[in-house]
C-alpha cells in the first residue's frame, strides 16, 4: 500500500484530505505542524503533501530536509499565499506538483493518482533491473549504481532517465519529455529539460544522449 505523509495545520482540512485519500486506497499519516513532520523525514513515504504555511517549521524548510535526505522523494505543495511565487519557489526546491488553496479535495486525489502512477507504475515491475552503459538501473527502488556505488539522482532526473531508457534510440522532443516527465500541470520554460539533461550527462558520463538540434534528444544504445 502506498503511504502518504500529509502536513496541514488546519484540522478540518487535514481530516477532509485524509478521508478522501484513504477512500482512494492510500495509507495516510497526518501531521498538524512542521516540527512533528520534521522528525519523520527519514521514514521515506511514497509521497509527501505539504502545506507551506505552518505554525513552526514551514513547508519550505520541510522540503529542503526531505530532498536532502532523499532527492527522489516526491512532494506536492499546497498554499494560500502568493500563488505564483510559491509555485516557482516550490518547483525550484524540487516539488512535483502544486495546488493553490482553496481547491476541491477530489482535484488533489486526481493529481496524487497521476503522480503515483507516473512514478511507481506497475508496468516497470516486469523488469526491475536493466543495464545502461555498465550502469545498473534498479527501477523498483529508483536507484542507479556504477560499479556498486550509488549515483544520487533527483526524482526528475531518474524519471527522465527511465523515459530515455524506454525510448532508447528514438528521437523525443522537448514537448514530449515535458508531458511525460513533468506532467500536464507543469508551469514554466521547456529549458528545464535542457538543464536536467545537462545534469544527467554530468552524473552519467558514459551515457550517450545526443542532441537533435531544433527538436529534442535521443539516447543512443542501452
Amino acid at each position: 500500500m502506498v503511504t502518504i505523509y500529509l502536513v496541514e495545520d488546519e484540522e478540518h482540512l487535514n481530516h477532509l484530505i485524509k478521508k478522501y485519500l484513504e477512500k482512494e486506497g492510500y495509507n495516510v499519516v497526518s501531521f498538524f505542524d512542521g516540527e512533528s513532520a520534521f522528525q519523520k523525514v527519514h521514514d521515506l513515504p511514497e509521497l509527501w503533501i505539504l502545506d507551506i504555511m505552518l505554525p513552526d517549521i514551514d513547508g519550505y524548510q520541510l522540503i529542503k530536509a526531505i530532498k536532502e535526505y532523499n532527492p527522489q522523494t516526491p512532494v506536492i505543495f499546497m498554499s494560500a499565499r502568493n500563488q505564483e511565487l510559491d509555485r516557482v519557489v516550490g518547483l525550484e526546491l524540487g516539488s512535483d506538483d502544486y495546488l493553490s488553496k482553496p481547491f476541491l479535495p477530489r482535484e488533489l486525489v486526481i493529481r496524487t493518482n497521476k503522480l503515483i502512477e507516473r512514478l511507481y507504475s506497475n508496468k516497470e515491475e516486469h523488469s526491475a533491473d536493466s543495464q545502461l552503459e555498465d550502469y545498473l538501473v534498479d527501477r523498483k527502488q529508483r536507484t542507479i549504481f556504477d560499479d556498486g556505488q550509488e549515483i544520487i539522482l533527483t526524482n526528475k532526473e531518474f524519471t527522465l532517465l527511465l523515459y530515455f531508457i524506454e525510448n532508447s534510440n528514438t528521437v523525443v522532443s522537448r514537448e514530449q519529455i515535458l508531458e511525460k516527465v513533468w506532467g500536464d500541470n507543469y508551469f514554466g520554460s521547456d529549458r528545464v529539460v535542457d538543464d536536467t539533461i545537462r545534469r544527467l550527462r554530468k552524473k552519467l558520463a558514459r551515457m550517450n544522449i545526443e542532441t537533435i538540434y531544433g527538436f529534442g534528444y535521443k539516447l543512443v544504445g542501452k
